[in-house]
């Protein structure tokens, strides 16, 4: 079998993964928190029909490049580009907006913990503050009965005003967790990041502090996906996978006319 059709089809798949990534941004351009992923590649082995630096002959001269047969490509590393997303305005006191570094922390129902930049908080039927599918963010915090105006300052404090009491009480403190890799953590869906030995474990510590980002009530950080950008790699990607294709196409034609001969 000619090596451009098994090479071929290397680089179409590859891009193939290439234009599922690309999607999946574009799909996401309205999640909160969302951060836009890239595909990186790799070439694979190398079959050496003439080795670069062998001897040609038995006096000793040396092949100055040789002969190296590429066999394609394959998807090395999906990462996750950490940058920051536009804040946007919703003026409802439980949404949070993370500037600069940190993750929100959350209680999954098996007791690990999650990590998200999406700050859609809420509160549930006991007063305790949860993300939009219902998990403490931690450390837990509950909301006293009768309180009113609640203010989350820049520090991650949560104050609030009781029936009763002119000054605000402090229901509790909202802590960041930060990554020495934060493109090491593992997506799990509904915005949640868990931590894996790639990412290293998790440094906690209260918004504003040194190394942990701040907290902006009211507001959320929308994706950082660029539609722009997305589409102009889109259409690299489709040009690369009917490139691939056409050479495919091509070894055909050419083993058609060996085979007729």
């Amino acid at each position: 079998m000619m090596r451009s059709l098994w090479i071929g089809s290397t680089g179409m798949m590859a891009q193939q993964m290439n234009v599922e990534t690309i999607s999946n941004n574009i799909a996401n351009v309205s999640t909160s928190g969302f951060k836009r992923q890239r595909v990186e590649f790799q070439d694979l082995l190398y079959e050496n029909l003439r080795r670069p630096g062998a001897t040609s002959n038995d006096t000793g001269n040396i092949v100055p490049t040789g002969i190296q047969m590429g066999t394609g490509v394959k998807p090395s590393a999906i990462y996750r580009i950490n940058g920051q997303g536009t804040v946007n305005i919703t003026d409802n006191p439980l949404d949070v907006a993370i500037s600069g570094r940190g993750y929100l922390q959350a209680q999954l129902p098996d007791g690990t913990t999650a990590y998200t930049r999406a700050g859609s908080l809420q509160l549930n039927a006991e007063g305790v503050i949860v993300t939009s599918d219902g998990y403490p963010v931690l450390p837990q915090i509950t909301i006293p009965t009768g309180a009113r105006d609640i203010t989350i300052n820049s520090s991650g404090e949560v104050l609030v005003k009781v029936d009763g009491s002119t000054s605000p009480t402090n229901a509790g403190q909202i802590n960041f967790a930060t990554f020495v890799n934060p493109a090491g953590l593992e997506a799990i869906g509904q915005n949640l990041l868990k931590e894996t030995p790639a990412s290293g474990t998790p440094t906690t510590g209260a918004p504003g502090s040194t190394g942990f980002g701040t907290i902006l009530q009211g507001s959320l950080e929308s994706s950082n996906v660029n539609v722009v950008e997305e589409i102009t790699a889109l259409i690299t990607a489709q040009r690369a996978y009917e490139m691939n294709s056409r050479v495919i196409r091509a070894s055909e034609e050419m083993l058609a006319t060996t085979s007729r001969r």
